[in-house]
């Protein structure tokens, strides 16, 4: 599995219609309209996102692995 950072996901967040409610420290919290799930996502610099999280975030977000 390709390793992106969390600025890298975010922007692909934004892409599918995610949007970006608000920041708390170095945590972007996204909801999408008529979706109930949040999604967290750490920006810490151009350090890439464990390949557990960026699974789950992916998972919740229903982007697969070829959009990366």
């Amino acid at each position: 599995m390709k390793q992106i950072s969390g600025k890298e996901f975010a922007s692909l967040l934004e892409e599918k219609g995610w949007e970006l409610k608000r920041i708390k420290g170095s945590h972007h919290v996204y909801t999408k309209p008529g979706t109930p799930a949040r999604i967290s996502v750490p920006i810490h610099g151009n350090r890439p996102l464990k390949i557990g999280l960026l699974k789950h975030l992916m998972k919740i977000a229903e982007i697969d692995e070829s959009e990366l």
